[in-house]
């Protein structure tokens, strides 16, 4: 399990309410620390147990290459609320925010998407409903349909286990002893649980049925002819590297695999990770102004 560095939040970051038709959202916002806001801004969407958090360590320098950036919890994730309706978890329903976000965050102009693991399927039909023009869009360790292996099983366990024993079962029997086994500090553990019981139960539920039973869009997603980015490292445990590679391919998208990360990037290699973004973003909005 990969631990967010945030206990001391870095110079320019600061937590933020999104007001939206759809609802308020919770988000941390980073600005430059030097320098103005002259690029097109970026927004952040977490996976399934995550939160705005796990994108501290990459915010600063994404910032500082002149932009605004954005990390969200989705609707029913930590500091955001949500319904009891499981409706409202769906990826369509959940890309519908990203909309409603992206659209107050961008002011009119593009914004730069980031899709991690969960979020980046979520983020996918927010591109493909074709409501928001995005700059760019990376799917971070996300791949083309449901997620395989460990995490599946896990996301299998997860839908069982809820609806009966609640998220404290869920907490001792899943993921408290990973992180201990990690050897993630108190600090950092007290945060985990603090930030898996603020979840909505039934939004979790639901998306986790989401995440095991994603159809393939890949072919939709070329027809936006976006700029798209395929980010993740290179022992990833969620979608295999071949598979995501093959994504790529499909996509005509570019490629970029993080040297000793696993499954959360921004956490494991920020520097690599926020880098990578950077010269994209950078990439995008000049291949748009010729």
């Amino acid at each position: 399990m990969s631990t967010p560095r945030f206990l001391n939040l870095p110079p320019g970051v600061a937590p933020q309410r999104i007001e939206t038709p759809l609802g308020a959202f919770a988000a941390l916002e980073a600005l430059p620390v030097s320098g103005v806001v002259e690029r097109w801004p970026a927004m952040l969407v977490p996976g399934l147990t995550g939160s705005k958090e796990d994108f501290i360590a990459v915010m600063q320098t994404l910032a500082q290459s002149g932009r605004r950036v954005l990390a969200i919890d989705l609707r029913g994730q930590y500091e955001t609320p949500g319904p009891d309706d499981p409706e409202a978890y769906t990826c369509g329903a959940l890309g519908a925010d990203v909309d409603a976000i992206a659209q107050v965050i961008g002011h009119g102009e593009p914004v730069h998407l980031v899709g991690h693991s969960f979020g980046g399927l979520v983020a996918r039909e927010a591109v493909i409903d074709g409501r928001t023009k995005f700059a760019s869009f990376t799917l971070m360790s996300s791949g083309p349909s449901a997620i395989t292996g460990q995490r599946a099983h896990n996301g299998r366990k997860i839908m069982k286990e809820l609806p009966e024993h609640g998220l404290e079962h869920v907490w001792h029997t899943r993921i408290e002893p990973e992180a201990l086994a990690n050897g993630v500090p108190d600090e950092i553990v007290t945060f985990l649980r603090k930030r898996l019981l603020a979840n909505s139960p039934t939004g979790l539920a639901r998306m986790a049925e989401e995440v095991l039973s994603m159809h393939d869009r890949t072919e939709e997603l070329r027809q936006i002819e976006v700029p798209t980015l395929v980010l993740f490292g290179e022992h990833d445990d969620g979608w295999p590297a071949d598979v995501q590679r093959h994504m790529a391919a499909r996509l005509g998208a570019e490629r970029m695999v993080v040297p000793g990360a696993v499954h959360s990037p921004a956490v494991e290699a920020p520097e690599t990770t926020a880098q990578a973004l950077v010269r994209f973003w950078n990439a995008a909005e000049s291949a748009s102004w010729t």
